[in-house]
């Protein structure tokens, strides 16, 4: 009996120590380190490196040795994801599809979902396992999936790392465990962090706090997001965190408040309380200094574009994100006015080829400028159709 006694008492200082455990790991990192900044100079003062960015118009708020080569650890999965979230919307994999997990896949160590070989979950669940927690072999197993082998998927990496312009990022696997030849930048980070939220779709993961793996099971695996800032800085739902010995604790973070949507990174902080109070300052920042103000909402109309010998004759153009200008706050907006410039299309046309610019002026002054890309393809008319069109409605 009394050894009962002892076990039951042992059992329930546990429960309560689990109950406890999630607010206690976070009740040393809920206040920030340091005093909130006045200015620039002040932000993220313990970071190698740090960019501060407006999501929507790419503008640099605030940077700090930002082109600096660093390895990205787990950050590397914005990428990873990136490709997930392309592969989607181009109809290659849906979010039901089963994933089968590898031997390879299932023996990455490090932040892991404890994949089983042969084991089989869905995209929409792999990306749970990826988004809130960093999970190597759940990266690995959607990389296969996608491209048939780690390395063929770490070449797509390269590749749209290219696409994406970014001149400091080089990439070796798809997880971010250390390996040679394996970097990037805050710069380059911020960027494809700010491509990645051009699909709404991924802060359904990356701002959720905790969820459930193998529900149905007889051991469900709770999973809580490793970036604690979605459950306690108000707007913030994303976006990936990352720790080796090498790299130090990173972050790619996103917030966001009425109009104005903000990517924060930082680099080689110290610590995860230091990491997440300058995240939280670089926001608090932007949210008392700046505004935005809106061009176009996603799915506005912007214009059309003709297509020379165009099975189509014509494109109608809208817009697949919110294009928006930042501000300070209190700034007039009364002589912001835009200019769409569209190069001459001839056919074939590719899906997403540039075809011109947005231009935003203040006055005439250049405030910035966005791409613009065909929404679709374009194939190159027949002789006789093109005969049709020329006479009009001869032929009708």
């Amino acid at each position: 009996m009394k050894n009962m006694c002892k076990q039951l008492a042992v059992t329930s200082l546990a429960a309560i120590f689990l109950i406890m455990a999630p607010s206690a790991a976070w009740a040393g990192e809920e206040q920030p380190a340091q005093k909130a900044p006045n200015n620039q100079s002040e932000l993220a003062p313990s970071s190698r490196s740090a960019i501060l960015m407006d999501a929507d118009s790419g503008t640099i708020i605030y940077e700090k040795s930002s082109h600096d080569r660093l390895p990205p650890a787990s950050i590397t999965k914005v990428m990873t994801m990136l490709l997930i979230m392309e592969a989607l919307d181009e109809g290659r994999i849906k979010l039901t599809d089963p994933v089968s997990t590898s031997d390879y896949a299932a023996s990455m160590g490090g932040s892991q979902i404890f994949l089983e070989p042969g084991e089989q979950m869905s995209v929409d669940e792999m990306l749970k396992g990826i988004a809130l927690a960093s999970g190597n072999d759940a990266s690995v197993a959607m990389a296969e999936k996608i491209a048939g082998t780690e390395a063929e998927f770490v070449n797509m990496m390269n590749k749209r790392a290219e696409e994406l312009g970014l001149k400091n990022t080089h990439f070796a696997n798809c997880n971010g465990l250390p390996a040679e030849n394996h970097y990037s930048s805050a710069h380059d980070i911020a960027v494809m962090s700010r491509e990645l939220l051009k699909h709404n779709e991924i802060t359904k993961y990356t701002g959720m706090y905790q969820d459930y793996l193998r529900k149905s099971s007889e051991k469900p695996f709770w999973l809580v997001n490793t970036n604690k800032l979605v459950r306690f800085y108000t707007g913030a739902d994303g976006l990936k965190t990352g720790f080796t010995s090498e790299a130090k604790f990173c972050l790619t973070a996103t917030a966001r408040r009425d109009n104005l949507r903000v990517i924060a990174v930082v680099m080689g902080e110290p610590n995860t309380k230091t990491r997440n109070a300058e995240v939280s300052q670089m926001f608090d920042f932007s949210f008392a200094q700046y505004m935005n103000h809106s061009i176009f909402k996603k799915g506005d109309p912007m214009g059309t574009v003709k297509v020379e010998k165009g099975i189509q004759p014509e494109l109608q153009l809208t817009a697949k994100h919110s294009y928006s200008v930042l501000l300070k706050k209190g700034s007039s907006v009364k002589d912001i006015r835009y200019e769409l410039k569209l190069e001459p299309l001839k056919a074939p046309v590719t899906v997403n080829a540039p075809i011109g610019k947005l231009v935003v002026y203040q006055g005439d002054q250049v405030l910035t400028e966005f791409a613009v890309d065909a929404p679709v393809s374009v194939e190159r008319a027949g002789w006789w159709k093109l005969l049709k069109r020329s006479f009009g409605g001869l032929f009708t």
